[in-house]
This record gives structure tokens, sequence and C-alpha cells, in this order.
């Protein structure tokens, strides 16, 4: 804490930029107003020296990843979201790239991990409109027939607004309902931007920012934590930006329920908004960084390294990251269609290891809750 002191005392700040980062150093909540300032006028390097106090306060040098792989069950989508690479609307079910699997298909993929270590299964999806919550609640407790100590986190609030709805639930009805099939926690997706007439403008069709927000909190009331995104590098703004994680911000202030925050960045590829420029790895750096900065109710903020890549990836560690998913084994196709450097997204443990360390960080293998499960030392061999 005194070099860093020192160093902000002897650089030559904004008056006003220095009050904010004394603000930080001392633990005290920063406001949007703060935080856009910073966000938009404080140099980069700056913003990574704040971010990367915050995380190794909390963490030193310990980096999270788990062993999980993904099931996408479906592409095929009711919705029509702009910026997605990934769906085929329902019309477009018999396109070459549509999929649509089957129980058997589902739980051969499950069986595939037999005898290996992973920790996590993470169902998304297409919103198909005849895989229903019974159908699902289904699955998820035949998965845990076949691998009952696995963890099992599934559906965005996209898929489980319109699950309920179909099945004329409540949130707190449909939640509780897959919890007691087996489901444990929620993923991020489907955040995108929560600025209404920004999510107009990208995704008119699907849920609402009121209703994402009151499907995580009434998944944390039910017991079931959750994960948060944020969809970056479109036709955002920074204050679009900073008024996301104070959403956010304000929902973790209630329930303590969210496990991580992820920001994800836009890609253009094979999309309806492929004309818009992706952005620069330096923004990606700042936008990371001011995560970590703002969410100071959030314990860890992860780079899904199949999305950013594996180089900015080991770049992030230094700009407020702790966490990179995991193992993923190829199992998802959501960014690499949409034109992410990696194609075929895996990775072993011993790669993810690799990868930590040459960031100068220390692998800890997680669960989905953050639970410690082998420390992985620089000297030690991958089992």
């Amino acid at each position: 804490m005194k070099d860093l002191n020192d160093l902000l005392a002897g650089a030559n700040l904004d008056s006003e930029i220095l009050a904010i980062s004394n603000k930080v150093l001392n633990k005290e909540r920063i406001t949007d107003a703060e935080g856009l300032k910073i966000f938009k006028d404080a140099e980069l390097s700056h913003l990574g020296l704040l971010a990367n106090h915050i995380r190794e306060e909390r963490f030193g040098h310990h980096t999270f990843f788990n062993r999980n792989f993904h099931i996408e069950p479906t592409n095929i989508c009711v919705f029509d979201c702009k910026f997605c690479s990934y769906s085929r609307l329902l019309r477009e079910k018999d396109d070459s790239a549509a999929w649509e699997l089957n129980e058997e298909e589902i739980y051969d993929k499950v069986r595939k991990y037999d005898g290996i270590p992973v920790t996590e299964v993470h169902i998304v999806g297409g919103v198909h409109p005849k895989m229903g919550i019974e159908y699902f609640a289904n699955i998820i407790k035949n998965i845990k027939k076949i691998r009952p100590e696995i963890h099992v986190k599934a559906f965005t609030a996209v898929e489980l607004e319109y699950m309920c709805r179909k099945a004329k639930m409540s949130f707190k009805e449909g939640l509780t309902y897959l919890k007691e099939h087996g489901q444990d926690s929620l993923p991020g997706g489907g955040a995108e931007i929560f600025d209404e007439d920004i999510r107009k403008q990208i995704c008119d069709d699907k849920c609402s920012t009121a209703q994402w927000l009151e499907i995580h909190e009434t998944a944390h009331e039910v017991g079931m934590p959750s994960n948060a995104t944020m969809l970056y590098g479109h036709i955002e703004s920074p204050e679009h930006l900073i008024d996301h994680m104070s959403r956010l911000r304000t929902l973790q202030d209630k329930t303590n329920g969210f496990n991580t925050f992820i920001p994800l960045k836009f890609r253009n590829g094979n999309n309806q908004m492929s004309h818009i420029k992706e952005s620069s790895v330096i923004d990606d750096l700042r936008t990371y960084a001011m995560s970590r900065i703002f969410l100071d109710n959030f314990n860890h903020i992860k780079a899904y390294w199949p999305m950013i890549g594996k180089e900015t990836t080991k770049m992030l560690l230094n700009y407020g990251v702790d966490d990179i998913d995991g193992t993923i084994d190829d199992s998802t196709k959501i960014y690499s269609l949409a034109g992410a450097e990696d194609q075929n997204p895996a990775m072993s443990t011993e790669e993810i290891v690799k990868l930590i360390s040459q960031a100068g960080r220390h692998p800890i293998e997680r669960g989905t809750l953050y639970e410690a499960i082998k420390d992985y030392g620089v000297e030690e061999s991958v089992a």
C-alpha cells in the first residue's frame, strides 16, 4: 500500500482522479459519476495499477480455473439478437448450421467424461419452443444420475424467462422446480447491456433488464448463486457500461448471490452487427480494470478465455482478473462462430496451469463456488 500511495502522490494526476483513486485505496465506494470520470479520463496504466492492487490485496497471485465442459442442446432460437452469430431462428431449423440434440446425445456428452475429474457442466443454448422446463428438469435429473457429484450450472435468464412463461410458472416456482431436480447455479448470460434504449436496438425481443435482474434475485433467494456478464464493445458508451455495473452492484448489495463478473467482448463475425469494429486490446484492458475497481462487492472478475483469447487473458491477470474459467474441451461454439481466435476452444489442465504460471501467477483449481480443489505450485507437475 505504501508504495502505491507514494506512486500516486508522485504522479501528475488530475486532482479529481487522484481523489477518486484515494477512495479506492481506502476501500471507499466510488459513485457512478466518479467511476465514469476515471473510466473516461484516467490513463490505462493508472486503472491497471488500481485494479491490480485490489486483485492482489484479495487474492495475492492466486488465479482460479476449473475443469468443466459445456452442453449446448440446440442453437435453434425464437429470438433474434443482432449480435448473435450462434443461433438459428426457428424458421431456419433446416439450415445445415442448426442443431438439436436428443436426450441420449446429451447424456452421451456427460458419459464421455466418465473417469475424468471434471467438476462442472455448463448448459446453455438457443431458446427452443419444444424444450420446456419439464424437459430440462428431467435432463438435469438424469445427468445427476450419471454423474451425481457434478455441479450443474444451467440456463441464462433469457432461457428461464421463456421457460417459466411457457409453463405458466412464476420465476420462483420455476427456479425452485429446477433446483429440486438438481440444478445448482445460473450462468450470467443474457445480461448484454441493461440500458433499455441500447437493449431495444440489439436484442429487443428477449427478456428485459428488469426480468434479468428479477430472475437472478429470485435465484439467490431460493439458494442458487449465479454469475453476471456485460457485453461491451459495440454501440454502447462508457456511461452505459457504468450504469450496467451499478445495477449489478446494487443487486449484489441486496443478495450477495453473484459469484463472479464476466465482461464479454462483442465479436463481429457472422452476425447482423458485423459492420461494427471490435474493441481494441487497450479497450479490453480498460474495461476489465474498471470492472474490478467499480464492483467492490464482487469477489471475482473472470476473463472467459475462449472469447477474449489466451494472450489477452494473460495480460488481463495484471488488470484485475483473478479467474479464467475452465478447460471447456471444445464444447462450446458461441464465440468461435463469431470469429473468436480459438476456433476449437479447449485447454488441458496442464495448459491452463502453464498459461497462468507464464503470467507470473499461482494456479488454483476451484469448484464452481470457488472452493479450492488443488493448489498447483509453479514447480509442481500436473497429475
